[in-house]
């Protein structure tokens, strides 16, 4: 299974008022029995067998936004919504598109050759580069391998279980959770883990909808993160899939 390591870009280096690209850097998602998903999520996703520290797991349900659904978590409602293929993500303020050319022709086919799959389905950055926003868009069976398509992130296991896809091996493991959001006539889970891995902080929220999983990483150096922390948690829990 795989798990999560940052590894944000360099700062670009004409600014500009219009969105652009940056340096770009490869994670991977691991597949459960046997080959490894290439991912980049502004993070690398290492595969692990048993997660180190061993887990300790605080779920809770959470009903639609009368408290914040995370203690640490601000208000994103003023921020830009992005839309991407099935899913929106709020953007922290002066954060810049650094999606590469490659990723937006990306999962076009030409001639019956076999399409590649895009590396980013979003991707943004702090002015300096050294904060990172991304999401991340694969079949869930790249994750686990199921008979039946995957329909809810429950599906692919518990929260604890999950954090052998998602959590790096050696990570230390601050914190981990179910929410769940009511969406029209169902109630969606979405797993969040937050863990540090060397000299990163990374808070993650994955969730999965018609066989498809949605991943948001928000990354920054431990020493942004003190500052930052707030801002870039609440930029991942604000995930929604359409």
């Amino acid at each position: 299974m795989a798990s999560l390591l940052p590894c944000p870009p360099k700062p670009p280096q004409n600014p500009s008022p219009k969105f652009h690209c940056s340096s770009r850097r490869s994670f991977a998602i691991g597949n459960a029995a046997a080959s490894m998903v290439s991912l980049a999520v502004a993070l690398a996703l290492p595969e692990i067998s048993n997660p180190t520290p061993a887990l300790s797991v605080a779920e809770q349900e959470v009903a639609p936004p009368r408290k914040p659904l995370l203690p640490g978590i601000s208000s994103t409602k003023s921020w830009f919504q992005f839309y991407g293929d099935g899913f929106s993500i709020r953007v922290p303020p002066q954060f810049e598109d650094i999606m590469e050319p490659e990723d937006f022709n990306a999962g076009l086919s030409l001639y019956g050759d076999k399409a590649k799959p895009k590396t980013f389905a979003a991707r943004f950055a702090s002015p300096d580069g050294s904060e990172v926003v991304s999401v991340v868009i694969r079949s869930s069976n790249q994750l686990k391998i199921t008979f039946l398509e995957a329909k809810d992130i429950t599906d692919i296991g518990s929260l604890k279980q999950a954090a052998k896809i998602f959590v790096p091996g050696g990570a230390n493991l601050y914190s981990a959770r179910t929410i769940k959001i009511r969406e029209d006539e169902t109630v969606r889970s979405y797993y969040f883990y937050e863990f540090g891995l060397e000299d990163q902080h990374v808070a993650l929220v994955a969730t999965i909808n018609s066989g498809k999983a949605y991943i948001a990483g928000a990354t920054a150096p431990h020493l942004k993160w003190e500052k930052d922390g707030v801002k870039l948690r609440s930029a991942a829990v604000s995930l929604s899939v359409l």
